[in-house]
């Protein structure tokens, strides 16, 4: 029962990020911290990525709703597994000096840690129904 309620907190908040990256690309990109280090804002990028988190906070609140919808969490939950890892190895990066990420702490708390609790949500557990 808690990976449903966990799957409902990251797929509304997954869900959220992209609507307000679809609605208001621009506030986002420069609320966000460190995502103005990346590079200029590109609405049409910022939109795309919006629709990935769009999608996958549906399909964590899918499996929070249902639990036989876990593959669609899944599914949700790879995107934003794949996303951590793309964070993982830029800290790795900036440890080694190859980059500069001054937004480390963020990427921690806002992008590793919810990847890696998503993909444990993401689950059933055993006595849940299986789809």
């Amino acid at each position: 029962m808690w990976r449903r309620w966990l799957a409902g907190v990251l797929g509304a908040f997954n869900a959220l990020n992209g609507v307000v990256m679809l609605a208001d690309g621009r506030r986002w990109y420069d609320s966000v911290p460190g995502v103005v280090l990346t590079g200029p804002y590109n609405p049409h990028f910022v939109q795309d990525i919006g629709a990935a988190f769009l999608a996958a906070g549906l399909g964590l609140l899918a499996r929070a709703w249902r639990p036989r919808y876990w593959p669609a969490a899944v599914a949700g939950a790879a995107f934003i597994g794949a996303h951590a890892i793309i964070h993982v190895a830029m800290l790795f990066g900036m440890m080694l000096g190859l980059c500069s990420d001054e937004a480390w702490a963020s990427d921690i708390a806002l992008v590793i840690v919810p990847a890696g609790l998503a993909l444990l949500a993401a689950f059933p557990d055993k006595g849940e129904q299986r789809a």
